[in-house]
């Protein structure tokens, strides 16, 4: 007798556990469409093109900030010469200036 019994809580046990399972894995692809839905509803309003956020700014900082001298394959490397300082200077004698 306490092997039946057993057996049934047993079965009992995994299908609640299968069942909250089921609902945390519903409830995560719900929570995912809508957050898809208000995007797309967003970009109808705004105008814009969707935009990837999270893992766009993710990649970009993946590759600059965690290894700063390493470079994406086909990429070009990064020179000094492509920086420019340009000094800021006041023009003065300009006659279409107030």
């Amino acid at each position: 007798m306490p092997s039946i019994l057993s057996r049934v809580l047993s079965f009992l046990l995994r299908l609640v556990l299968w069942t909250f399972a089921a609902i945390f894995a519903v409830s995560l692809m719900l929570a995912g469409l809508v957050l898809l839905a208000l995007g797309l509803l967003r970009s109808l309003v705004t105008g814009q093109k969707p935009k990837p956020m999270v893992f766009g700014r993710f990649q970009r900082f993946s590759a600059q900030a965690a290894w700063p001298g390493a470079n994406k394959p086909g990429a070009a490397p990064a020179r000094e010469a492509d920086v420019v300082d340009v000094e800021v200077r006041e023009i003065r004698g300009d006659k279409r200036l107030p």
